[in-house]
């Protein structure tokens, strides 16, 4: 299952480590430390200490990052993309468990990785914004049967798995009708850190249409969030996972009055991911690993498959080593960084 080349070896940068403006179209930069105090001697010496930490985490943050698809999340799967809640709840258990700590698809694809040393980055996605994603109660919160209310649950279990995910949203938002019921429900997910991304308007493949059709559908998107929460989202997740035959179609475009740019573009499978501070990071193309245990196909493809994986090869996976400032790694995997990045590294 050993993936082709060095795929696991992509440059990463920590979340603190990145100014951030929130501009979707803005590229990573990261906060360059201080000098430290006392002089060269001094600066020697904190590198030197910084480098024993990060040995002593067994830092990679050149390692792969396991970004996952949910869809519906029901008792009684209709198809072989749901999941129920008590699989849902056994995966997210099962993260906690291995040091995983879920962020967004936004710090994702902007570098805006910020976890403790020794643990390891997940991404949580969910497409076609479905009411087993989220739905809110009468005192507005979330059902404690939904994706959303079964994340917090388990984080709330284990402290320091962040509740936050990314859900790429169509026109049948949640199930709601009307923009108010929308709004709030959108808002409700901004306001308590999630991530709202794109997932075209009407779920329409994108493959063989036309420029004029596939930004009319991304920014038609664009539109529906920004009309309801007025934070455009960074990301977009294509429909079944099918590019446009131009591929830039989908990270900028124009439609209308509507303008879009996205940090990154995520296919539908089937893989773990290269970091954005990467060689091999593409941010047209970002592969996403199926939710799904060890069943035909999915014996090698899907979540668990790759789960067992990583926790195997803990060499390929990123493991951070706690420090804003550094992108630490050991040295023989110094090849494999962003060359505008080199200058932030911390071989050990």
């Amino acid at each position: 299952m050993r993936r082709l080349g060095i795929l696991g070896t992509a440059g990463v940068l920590s979340l603190s480590a990145l100014a951030l403006t929130g501009c979707a179209d803005e590229q990573p930069s990261k906060v360059v430390a201080q000098p430290a105090k006392g002089g060269k001697q001094s600066a020697q010496e904190a590198r030197k200490a910084a480098a024993a930490t990060a040995a002593k985490a067994k830092a990679n943050e050149l390692g792969q990052i396991p970004v996952l698809m949910y869809h519906r999340i029901v008792p009684k799967p209709a198809g072989t993309d749901d999941r129920t809640p008590e699989q849902f709840r056994t995966e997210l258990e099962r993260l906690a468990r291995e040091g995983y700590v879920p962020i967004t698809a936004r710090e994702y694809t902007t570098g805006k990785i910020a976890i403790p040393a020794g643990r390891h980055p997940v991404v949580l996605t969910f497409d076609d914004s479905s009411p087993s994603q989220l739905t809110l109660d009468g005192s507005g919160k979330p059902k404690p049967d939904t994706a959303v209310g079964i994340l917090m649950d388990v984080a709330r279990k284990h402290p320091g798995f962040r509740p936050v995910g990314t859900f790429y949203v169509i026109k049948d938002m949640f199930g709601t009708f009307g923009a108010e019921a929308q709004a709030q429900t959108l808002g409700w997910l901004r306001d308590n850190g999630f991530d709202v991304g794109n997932h075209t308007r009407d779920h329409l493949n994108l493959r063989g249409r036309s420029q004029d059709q596939v930004m009319g559908q991304i920014a038609a998107g664009h539109k529906l969030i920004t009309d309801l929460i007025r934070t455009a989202p960074a990301t977009l997740a294509l429909p079944y996972g099918n590019q446009p035959s131009t591929k830039n179609w989908a990270m900028r475009g124009d439609a209308g009055n509507v303008h879009y740019t996205y940090t990154g573009v995520f296919l539908a499978g089937y893989t773990p991911a290269a970091s954005p501070f990467s060689k091999d990071f593409d941010p047209l193309g970002i592969p996403r690993i199926r939710a799904m245990d060890k069943v035909g196909d999915c014996a090698r493809f899907c979540s668990t498959a790759w789960l067992d994986w990583l926790n195997a090869h803990p060499e390929d996976r990123y493991t951070s080593d706690g420090d804003v400032r550094t992108v630490a790694y050991p040295k023989f995997k110094g090849p494999y960084v962003a060359p505008r990045f080199t200058s932030y590294t911390l071989p050990y």
